[in-house]
């Protein structure tokens, strides 16, 4: 997995790279969740040092600004992973314009991030800022799901366009459940900190209505899994169905059991992988075999 200079990846390096960029991306979202479940998200008062004196954190601040730090120092790893996708991606004798715009442009997705984080830390974990600081993180997972399909050349089944547009609608309403989502957490009690501020909805309210869009999502998605039920991303959208069932399911327990930290960190890894699965039957429907990609025999061959 090491990043060679005196020679060209290979396309397996490069797709053991894409995957660890679409992981990292994954975990972060996990970590900074345990961040506000902990009510961590104030454990280190300042931005960037961890206090006005000090980078790290010290006792005084107990096992929140552990915490706090901790997923800070995760950051330097998902710097390292995506920074040497680039140079790998780069480097790839398959690669063209379109694949290394998409690899720069998840790896710029970090310095974004610290920004919106030191705001967020900056404005008493505004419930608003920290929605968007999960949105974008969101979004990087789908780009890098994208990074993925664009290294491995998989080619498209050739749906119609019938079937095509209830994907990309299927998709649409799935990022407007995760907006939803994000409002939720921001009226509910887990805040990040004991004195953070709410987003002033009422959170029951909120959760009917996020509730409301997922039902739409489904009914939606299994109109996609009759309609490709005969091609071959009918398992891919069963697959889609699969997880968004699952999210539902850990929805309605965790809602009716007061919100307990494990099924709500069971829930944000949901996300990401209903995000990750999404994107890639969207891709699947919508894109033509990767232009920088050899075909599969191909990449067989040199390796």
């Amino acid at each position: 997995m090491g990043v060679s200079l005196s020679r060209r990846p290979r396309t397996a390096t490069v797709q053991v790279w894409a995957w660890a960029t679409l992981v990292t991306n994954s975990l972060v979202i996990l970590t900074g969740g345990l961040v506000r479940l902990t009510g961590s998200g104030l454990g280190c008062p300042t931005w960037p040092k961890c206090t006005d004196g000090s980078f790290v954190p010290h006792k005084a601040l107990g096992i929140h600004g552990v915490v706090e730090f901790s997923n800070r120092m995760l950051t330097g790893i998902v710097t390292f992973v995506l920074v040497a996708t680039v140079v790998v991606v780069w480097r790839w004798i398959d690669t063209n314009r379109k694949t290394r715009r998409i690899a720069v442009i998840i790896a710029l997705g970090v310095p974004l991030q610290i920004v919106v984080g030191g705001i967020s830390v900056r404005t008493d974990l505004n419930p608003w800022v920290v929605s968007l600081h999960l949105v974008i993180s969101m979004s990087m997972v789908a780009a890098s799901m994208l990074l993925v399909f664009q290294v491995r050349g998989v080619a498209s089944g050739g749906v119609v366009r019938r079937e095509t547009g209830r994907v990309i609608s299927m998709y649409a309403v799935l990022w407007v459940v995760v907006y939803l989502g994000t409002i939720v957490t921001g009226s509910g009690p887990h805040a990040g900190d004991a004195h953070a501020p709410r987003n002033g909805l009422n959170p029951h309210v909120m959760s009917h209505v996020h509730a409301f869009a997922v039902y739409v999502l489904v009914a939606i998605t299994i109109a996609v899994c009759i309609s490709l039920r005969r091609l071959p991303e009918g398992r891919l959208a069963l697959g889609v169905l699969g997880v968004e069932l699952a999210q539902g399911t850990i929805g309605f327990v965790q809602y009716f059991t007061n919100l307990p930290i494990a099924l709500v960190a069971a829930h944000l890894v949901g996300a990401a992988i209903l995000v990750a699965v999404a994107t890639r039957l969207l891709l699947a429907v919508v894109s033509p075999a990767s232009e920088s990609a050899p075909h599969p025999r191909e990449v067989a061959r040199r390796r």
